[in-house]
């Protein structure tokens, strides 16, 4: 795969220029990847096997880029037949002949990356459906979203190019219903509807693994947050909270993000403003979800809710993922805690 991009502005490093870009979908590439990503490991890499060029010549990660110069970069893909069908337990809460929906368990990445080959959703996937649509791309077939390999719940797949034509074109217009269920530190005011985040989101320009709010360029992000119970002792400060999260738009890391950017981290975050163990908010649980929060597999995140009108049909259709059990038990541990 190729992709051509002419830089817009001069800017002082080339793989940080090439990965921003790529992230706003600038460029153009000689097939629709619309979902591709590219890590900036994977930039660096490329560079190395001088697969990315400016105007023709090799390009180093420090190069600085003029304006006008033009990039161009070749993506070498594994082919779908190398793929090994891998025969694991998945949740299917709905399916037809166009799309089906699961309950993605924690601990599993959703689709093959260039570093990633195997384990994937999508391998579990080639096991169950014999052709998923290819609208995806070569790496992420029939995958229309996603969700952290850390966080679990409802995901639709799609089985047929049109089904996943018009569901991208829904996702892009924010027609989706999406509701997470989150357990955090501390908690904020109760409030009888839910509390709105809107910010940008983009790299963290300090840690490019990390999603940040505090960048001057990125993608706008809505999150409307509420809580569904607190969890204090008596006269003491809250130490945990059960969210319900409703996203606006779909951006990477965005209820992790927002919710650490309004103090309420997710309790086993293991990126996000997740407090060591000597820091006053963990200290601050009880010892009982202390430990059922170092059982947790990833974040306490869960993608309870997922609704949309089925892309061919057209009929209304919503899906209520329930929790894995670790997620269950942090919830059983918080609640038996407040009791004593």
């Amino acid at each position: 795969m190729i992709w051509i991009w002419i830089v817009p502005t001069p800017h002082p490093r080339a793989d940080v220029a090439i990965l921003e870009a790529l992230e706003k979908k600038e460029g153009s590439w000689d097939s629709a990847p619309s979902l591709l990503s590219v890590s900036r490991n994977q930039v660096q890499r490329l560079m190395e096997e001088q697969r990315i060029t400016l105007d023709g010549v090799p390009l180093k990660a420090n190069t600085r880029l003029k304006k006008g110069g033009r990039v161009l970069l070749e993506l070498p893909l594994p082919k779908p037949s190398s793929w090994i069908p891998e025969n694991r337990p998945l949740e299917i809460l709905y399916e037809d002949e166009h799309l089906l929906v699961v309950n993605k368990p924690q601990n599993l990445t959703v689709h093959p990356s260039t570093t990633q080959t195997e384990g994937t959703l999508v391998h579990i996937l080639l096991h169950h459906i014999q052709d998923l649509s290819g609208m995806g791309g070569v790496l992420r077939p029939g995958i229309v979203h996603r969700i952290d390999k850390d966080t679990s719940g409802a995901l639709v797949v799609t089985k047929t190019d049109a089904a996943h034509r018009k569901l991208t074109e829904d996702f892009a217009a924010h027609t989706i219903e999406r509701v997470y269920w989150a357990l955090c530190y501390g908690a904020p005011a109760a409030s009888d509807k839910p509390t709105r985040i809107e910010s940008w989101i983009g790299r963290n320009p300090k840690d490019r693994k990390k999603m940040s709010m505090k960048v001057k360029t990125g993608r706008k992000a809505i999150t409307y947050y509420q809580p569904k119970m607190i969890f204090s002792h008596p006269s003491k400060s809250p130490f945990a909270c059960w969210l319900e999260v409703t996203l606006e738009t779909g951006r990477t890391h965005q209820v992790r993000v927002h919710l650490t950017g309004v103090h309420h981290s997710i309790l086993g975050d293991p990126v996000y403003g997740t407090p060591t163990m000597h820091h006053p908010k963990w200290l601050a649980l009880p010892e009982n979800v202390r430990n059922a929060v170092k059982n947790l597999p990833g974040q306490a995140l869960h993608a309870r809710i997922l609704g949309f009108e089925h892309p061919i049909t057209r009929k209304k259709l919503r899906f209520e993922a329930e929790p894995p059990e670790a997620f269950q038990k942090v919830l059983n541990a918080a609640t038996e805690a407040c009791q004593k």
